[in-house]
């Protein structure tokens, strides 16, 4: 099997190569470590919120050798690079089930990729953690989620945009079950706000051209855009708005815009003024997030463009999973859930992360934030939000053995 070729290990001269980064400290396998593997795309249409991704996982598992490790023994750990090709999930998700005997795997960025590696974590019973924001519904012993869903963010954010833009809606979203079931829930939170959506479009992962959208979007006359667009490709989007002179007479919300820094990537002009909620901004008050941001640009240079909620969320989940460890004094995957399930929480960049016994998910702070020359500021705050949507359908309490996603009723 061509392994070395498509699978990034954490050395120096393999995570120069793919990150583009200097001086990265190796964290060498042997056998008395413990093994922690992460599947996340670092090529392909997906390497944008990727790559982010793996570099906050780099610095929580040297942070956690650095401390002593766990449990008396260091951290292996290593990333593969599934280049954003279905086939290569479960492929790798397999080899670090069986081969590597992982103790927990983190990874995964878009819905269809989580759900082509679930069962297989579920049928060799290697713990997996699930970072990214996604629809909700996954109800999973073996599984803990630690980034958003849509009744913590979704429910903030399209109020407010209702409130002070106006009632009709024109939803642009990602051809896969996250635009498609995100947008539902844009649907039913624009009805409880008093609006309508007048359109949705769906568009495959690798569209680049939205001139007849647009078009579309110029004769309908919304009050707002609230865009569940996804990855690299869909940034020609918010190019061609600008480009027909669009950009600030319509306004954006969206909950996935941001997650890959495309408010680095793209220009000021292109999306200044474009709303977004989060579990994670950069720029949020306090000194946990003060210490972290510090800590990172330390690890990746001070001139790196933007920690991005899907990359905290991350690190947050790697941290959840180490408290776990000592809380369970074992790495023993049941142990470690048991652990977990008791209430956990850390005090991460973002505000307080609970895990929910209930549904595995996590009840964290959410942010409305404005698009401002490359930044992100701060407009509200919602404290500790619960993962309401899949608690709606998932109880793992009295119903351990389930693992399945539900279709949320809407």
């Amino acid at each position: 099997m061509p392994v070395n070729r498509r699978r990034f290990l954490s050395s120096s001269a393999a995570t120069a190569a793919m990150l583009g980064l200097a001086g990265t400290r190796a964290i060498a396998q042997t056998s008395d470590k413990i093994t922690v593997d992460a599947i996340y795309d670092l090529s392909g249409g997906l390497d944008i919120y990727g790559k982010p991704i793996v570099n906050a996982l780099h610095l929580a598992a040297e942070e956690i050798n650095a401390s002593g490790g766990l449990l008396g023994r260091q951290l292996n750990f290593t990333v593969f690079d599934p280049q954003s090709n279905m086939q290569l999930y479960p492929q790798f998700a397999q080899q670090a089930a069986l081969r590597d005997k992982a103790a927990v795997v983190l990874g995964g960025i878009t819905s269809a990729s989580r759900e082509v590696m679930r069962p297989v974590f579920d049928r060799f019973r290697t713990l997996y953690f699930y970072n990214n924001q996604y629809e909700g519904g996954v109800c999973d012993r073996n599984y803990f989620a630690t980034g958003v869903t849509p009744a913590q963010t979704v429910a903030k954010l399209v109020p407010w945009a209702v409130h002070n833009w106006g009632k009709k809606v024109y939803i642009v979203a990602a051809d896969y079950n996250y635009g498609q079931i995100t947008s539902e829930w844009v649907k039913k939170y624009t009805a409880d706000a008093g609006g309508k959506v007048v359109a949705t479009e769906f568009f495959p992962l690798d569209v680049t051209n939205f001139g007849a959208t647009i078009s579309k979007i110029q004769a309908a006359s919304p009050d707002f855009i609230y865009s569940v667009l996804v990855g690299g490709a869909h940034m020609a989007f918010y190019r061609q708005w600008k480009a027909t002179g669009m950009t600030g007479k319509i306004p954006l919300a969206s909950t996935s815009f941001a997650g890959g820094n495309e408010h680095i990537i793209l220009s000021p002009e292109e999306c200044n003024g474009f709303m977004v909620c989060q579990n994670y901004l950069q720029e949020l008050p306090g000194p946990t997030n003060a210490d972290y941001v510090k800590r990172f640009h330390a690890r990746f240079g001070q001139n790196y463009p933007y920690i991005t909620e899907l990359a905290t969320a991350a690190y947050q989940g790697f941290h959840l999973w180490a408290a776990g460890v000592r809380r369970a004094g074992s790495v023993e995957r049941m142990k470690v859930v048991e652990a977990l399930e008791s209430g956990l929480s850390i005090d991460g960049p973002s505000g307080k992360v609970t895990i929910d016994p209930q549904t595995h998910h996590c009840v964290l702070d959410v942010h409305i934030a404005r698009v401002q020359n490359h930044k992100l500021e701060l407009v509200e705050s919602f404290p500790q939000q619960r993962p309401a949507d899949t608690a709606a359908v998932c109880d793992l309490k009295k119903n351990p053995a389930d693992s399945r996603q539900y279709q949320i009723k809407i």
